[in-house]
């Protein structure tokens, strides 16, 4: 079954400043589609490489990498995307190294299922359903600013139990005061 583009990453990723953009464990690649056609540099990594193969053209970059290795190094440096989307996708060691690989004015947008999953099928293993509030306290340790938060039910594309969230990194803020300061003074 093809996923349609989540609305929760539609919403949020215009928040992102030019630059580059990572659809981490992307599967068949819907979120970065739709980060290349808004004009971002996307790499797509996912351990599928018959998954990326397609993705391959103008704007995004395909990385064929399992992460869950024990051998598995972070591929990214530290302050390189503008943007990381998570997506269905959770795997709790990453955690700092997303949080360093993200800009400081950069943009986090995951999106996962959440206890209370098992209800509906699967994932229904513990290990890959975040805890109440994991994802705001995860956000929390990185020195993230939550923009949005949601932690329920859906419906769409299949009834799950979900948490999404949308974090920016500390200058974020700082950013946007400066940007509508210069555009109300005219100043660069």
């Amino acid at each position: 079954m093809k996923l349609p583009v989540s609305p929760w990453v539609a919403r949020f990723a215009p928040l992102a400043r030019a630059g580059e953009a990572l659809d981490l464990a992307c599967g068949s690649g819907r979120h970065t589609r739709l980060l290349a056609a808004q004009g971002m540099r996307v790499t797509a990594l996912d351990r599928n490489p018959e998954l990326l193969d397609p993705l391959a053209g103008p704007n995004v970059s395909i990385l064929v990498h399992d992460l869950e290795t024990e051998d598995a190094a972070w591929p990214f440096e530290a302050g390189r995307f503008a943007l990381i989307v998570v997506t269905n996708y959770l795997y709790r060691p990453l955690f700092p190294q997303l949080m360093a690989s993200l800009r400081p004015d950069g943009i986090l947008i995951y999106e996962t299922f959440a206890q209370g999953n098992q209800l509906y099928g699967k994932p229904s293993n513990p290990d890959f359903l975040l805890a109440p509030g994991e994802l705001l306290g995860l956000a929390q340790q990185g020195a993230l600013q939550v923009l949005a938060y949601e932690d329920g039910h859906v419906e769409r594309p299949h009834p799950a139990q979900v948490q999404r969230l949308c974090a920016a990194g500390p200058a974020f803020a700082k950013t946007e005061a400066r940007l509508d300061h210069n555009v109300l003074t005219n100043e660069p």
